[in-house]
């Protein structure tokens, strides 16, 4: 069976070091992700140092692994060294703005997801922190990110705790997923039937019950998701975005 299909997020992280040049390896692998316009606008910051680990960890809900894990990657957004670049070089940059910072961070996610497929090929067990965005400028002040770099996305890396044992977290079929040729809108049948897997699961009921909800959905809405936190920190990414230059 192809390793993509069975992979798992791993959180717990066994306190074996992860060596520096397997991750030197890595990283390089990383590397050779498909870019815009071959500029590699990004930058990777490794952190192992545990006080580090440590100020990072709030801005990541204070996430057990942050500190665990033997080594945790900051993917940010670079036109800081791109543009010193072009300076130096007698050309006028002109990336102090969203489409630059869009297609930046769609290579650094690139980048990041690369490297986590050459951490799982070798054993090593990975895990993307959401929270990034959420607590961007606290971030940014740990690790004293200049103008034009903003982090975009984190992972944990180490080598698991114990052998992967869980059950693989449930995906849509690609009924829900994959349109051909153009979008198609999904009909009430068709949302029934997308969405039937994934609702009937014993780990979805329990969700129901103990969260006093009637809907899954409502999980999402109600509880994980919500409208007033969306909203919070969509303001806070907003200023963080504004804070590194990329909105005037």
């Amino acid at each position: 069976m192809n390793s993509l299909n069975i992979r798992r997020t791993v959180r717990a992280y066994s306190d074996k070091c992860l060596e520096e040049t397997l991750l030197i390896e890595m990283l390089q692998s990383a590397c050779r992700s498909s870019n815009t316009g071959n500029m590699q606008a990004y930058s990777i910051i490794v952190t192992r140092c545990p006080d580090q680990k440590q100020a990072l960890a709030p801005a990541h809900f204070n996430q057990k692994q942050v500190i665990d894990a033997p080594v945790v990657l900051t993917f940010c957004v670079d036109f800081n060294r791109v543009g010193q670049w072009c300076l130096q070089r007698k050309a006028t940059p002109g990336f102090d703005n969203l489409q630059a910072l869009t297609y930046a961070a769609i290579d650094a996610v690139i980048v990041a997801q690369t490297f986590c497929v050459a951490a799982e090929e070798v054993g090593l067990g990975i895990c993307y922190l959401g929270t990034t965005t959420y607590n961007a400028e606290t971030i940014i002040d740990v690790l004293d990110l200049p103008q034009l770099v903003l982090p975009i996305t984190t992972i944990t890396v180490g080598y698991p705790k114990e052998p992967a044992i869980t059950p693989l977290s449930d995906r849509l079929p690609l009924e829900g997923i994959v349109h051909q040729e153009k979008y198609s809108v999904f009909n009430l049948d068709a949302i029934d039937r997308i969405y039937a897997e994934k609702e009937a699961l014993e780990e979805s009921l329990r969700f129901l019950e103990i969260n006093q909800k009637e809907t899954l959905a409502q999980i999402y809405t109600d509880i994980r998701y919500k409208k007033s936190d969306n909203e919070f920190f969509s303001n806070s990414w907003l200023q963080a975005i504004k804070k590194q230059g990329f909105l005037k």
